[in-house]
């Protein structure tokens, strides 16, 4: 075996999902199997246990795989600043920026970049299993791509075409993205999968029959929608999909609001907080709801000087100052941490200088070299761990209660760790102490399962579908 790529026909077709389910499937056969994206666009992101940064799908799927995170499993990271500047991230570290005017000539580099390390991967693996990027018929950015068919013709790769039926249009879809590639492109396509149908099937069979028979594409089948896989999502479409599979409210739940930044970074924070049994999560740019909750988080940033302007402008920077003054509690992770500082120097990201909203003892100075590590510490003895991936700096006036490399103020904490509240000791510590403050008598449930296993659980649930309703022998087939 060698490689094969799953493209979608959209963004948030389900690639990273399907992707990561089948790195599951392949490894329960016995397969020595690697994910692989060329190129990821997300500002949700990991840092690997060697310090390198890739996409948040990219670490999960290694998870899927067994294998070891590396930058070799993502080489080409885009980080949006604005909408016409993304930052780049090759081989997991910091590498300028890419200008939208460039995106179609200036990735030369990057390709070569990214073509290196799938080569290395392919040596090291028996089957490399690579996610496409968007869709493969985006024909304006066909020039220079190496993600989509790009990569597919440099490696000869099969291609499999994957389609969400819930936000409806998927045999258009299917149909489109073949008719729109040139002949070599199309000839590499092998055929389609149906992600998130619900439900009679042999009412879709005749629409399957019929794609297949005007495109030659194989129908390698159709994934239920499935309920509770939500975690480690990276695509701006679906910040909080958890929405959708929540369970019935109650009014004795613990109420959370996450702003939803126009740049938020690693909402995926959320996660952990969103599945605690008898905690209320809703991610919002309602100052309402900013407004009524018990906790307050204001989540990662990829602009932190332009989201900051963007609270204000909203009302929800006046909302958040009003909670503090009344001691109602907030939560600020690395950037939204650093929107609640008195000041911030930003000539990196932002260029310029701003005040924050004042709610902590401390100033941000943005430096052009970035921290990435995976810190671990305790809060008030309990063992926490988490990951970095910053530009600002936190200076930090003495005499305050440190809180995972930030600080903790009256009703305000800040914290420049991600993936802190995946530990589930300390979420539920702090679940506890923030509802305290809030004047909420709330404790943890004893039935909660852990993160990690629920993580795990998730996986599983994608490959015990993927091997009930795919037919894998006729994909992996493909992988010669």
């Amino acid at each position: 075996m060698t490689g094969l790529l799953i493209a979608g026909t959209s963004s948030d077709a389900g690639k990273s999902l399907f992707v990561t389910g089948l790195c599951r499937v392949a490894r329960r056969r016995g397969i020595d199997v690697a994910p692989f994206k060329a190129q990821n666009m997300s500002n949700n992101s990991m840092v690997c246990p060697d310090g390198s940064e890739i996409g948040r799908a990219q670490y999960l799927q290694a998870l899927a795989a067994g294998v070891t995170p590396t930058s070799i499993l993502n080489p080409v990271l885009l980080k949006p600043g604005t909408d016409r500047r993304s930052f780049v991230v090759l081989r997991g570290q910091p590498h300028g920026m890419l200008e939208a005017g460039e995106y179609t000539t200036g990735r030369r580099h990057l390709a070569e970049a990214a073509f290196a390390a799938y080569e290395e991967l392919a040596r090291e693996h028996e089957l490399v299993i690579c996610e496409g990027a968007g869709s493969p018929a985006e024909i304006n950015l066909r020039v220079g791509d190496y993600t989509n068919m790009g990569l597919a013709r440099q490696f000869d790769l099969p291609v499999a075409l994957i389609g969400d039926i819930d936000r409806g249009g998927v045999l258009a879809s299917i149909f489109g993205t073949w008719g729109l590639l040139d002949d070599d492109d199309r000839a590499l396509l092998a055929g389609f999968i149906i992600n998130k149908f619900r439900g009679d099937e042999s009412i879709l069979a005749p629409g399957l029959e019929e794609i297949t028979r005007r495109t030659g594409l194989a129908d390698f089948g159709t994934l239920p929608w499935l309920e509770g896989v939500w975690i480690d999502g990276e695509d701006a479409l679906e910040v909080g999909r958890w929405r959708h599979d929540a369970a019935s409210t109650s009014p004795d739940d613990l109420s959370v609001a996450a702003v939803r930044l126009p740049r938020i970074s690693n909402a995926t924070d959320v996660d952990a907080l969103a599945q605690e049994p008898g905690v209320d999560v809703v991610v919002t740019v309602d100052p309402r709801e900013v407004e009524r909750a018990d906790i307050v988080v204001l989540p990662g940033s990829r602009s932190t000087l332009g989201d900051l302007a963007w609270l204000r402008s909203t009302g929800i920077a006046d909302v958040i100052a009003a909670r503090v003054a009344t001691g109602r509690p907030v939560l600020g992770i690395c950037g939204g941490f650093q929107m609640l500082a008195r000041t911030i120097d930003d000539p990196v990201e932002g260029d310029g200088i701003a005040d924050g909203l004042g709610a902590l003892p401390v100033d941000v100075v943005f430096h052009a070299d970035k921290v990435l590590g995976t810190p671990r510490g305790a809060w008030r003895g309990i063992p926490v761990d988490g990951y970095t991936i910053h530009h600002g700096r936190p200076v930090i006036d003495p005499g305050h209660e440190d809180f995972l490399g930030g600080v903790h103020e009256g009703v305000v904490w800040g914290t420049m760790w991600h993936g802190a509240f995946e530990c589930d000791d300390f979420r539920r510590a702090w679940l506890v102490d923030a509802a305290r403050e809030a004047g909420r008598d709330w404790e943890p449930s004893g039935k909660s399962v852990g993160f990690a296993a629920l993580r795990e659980r998730m996986i599983d649930t994608t490959a015990d579908a993927i091997e009930h309703r795919i037919d894998v022998d006729a994909l992996l087939g493909l992988a010669r």
